[in-house]
């Protein structure tokens, strides 16, 4: 898929000529908030009502872990799936809907947070992931909850993030280096450059220009 030319226009590019469909394409950041940060208490709250006198010293240490298994998901998803290289008509389709008209209209305030009809079954896919791999593989149950919690805290940074490098000055620090990392993704190395809340990936596989 060629980079789409960029639309500087308000009015958001439309998808789909169904208006109930349409709505599902756009989110506020508000929303990611008020849906998952309930989420992820909720699944170390009630982990820590299990424990029946067990030690908590976990906790965190599931949470920093899920935090960090964040990081190389969004590199991931945002490399191989959010741009994938299209083969068909379909798929260029495809690729557009899910990705492409972000980088068509990279201004657009209501596309700018995963919609809430895809990350809820990639939310229960991660889950059952994680599940199965505490669970039933290292036999250790009470570890999927707070894990999970860091993952969805993962999420949101990086979901706020995005909405920020677009949006927000980010003039110093750290802040500034992940809005110049994200606006080179866009507008100079569209196939670069795929981390959006940690550039760690990219310099691991090798997608950070030396510029």
């Amino acid at each position: 898929m060629t980079q789409p030319p960029i639309n500087h226009d308000e009015e958001p590019i439309r998808l789909f000529k169904s208006d109930f469909l349409e709505f599902f394409t756009h989110i506020s950041p508000i929303t990611v908030i008020i849906i998952w940060v309930p989420v992820a208490i909720y699944f170390t709250w009630s982990t820590a009502a299990h424990l029946q006198g067990q030690s908590a010293w976990f906790i965190p240490l599931a949470i920093l872990m899920g935090l960090f298994l964040w990081t190389p998901t969004e590199y991931l998803l945002h490399r191989f799936v959010f741009h994938f290289k299209p083969h068909t008509p379909r798929q260029e389709r495809l690729a557009f809907l899910f990705h492409g008209v972000h980088h068509a209209q990279p201004q657009c305030k209501t596309r700018l947070v995963m919609p809430v009809v895809v990350s809820i079954p990639l939310a229960a896919v991660f889950y059952l992931l994680f599940w199965l791999v505490f669970s039933k593989l290292l036999a250790a149950p009470l570890w999927v909850g707070p894990t999970f919690t860091g993952f969805l805290i993962g999420y949101l940074a990086y979901d706020l993030t995005h909405y920020a490098t677009h949006h927000f000055p980010m003039r110093h620090g750290y802040a500034k280096f992940l809005k110049r990392h994200h606006m080179r993704h866009h507008y100079k190395t569209p196939y670069a450059r795929f981390g959006v809340s940690s550039a760690l990936w990219d310099y691991a596989f090798g997608t950070m220009p030396k510029d």
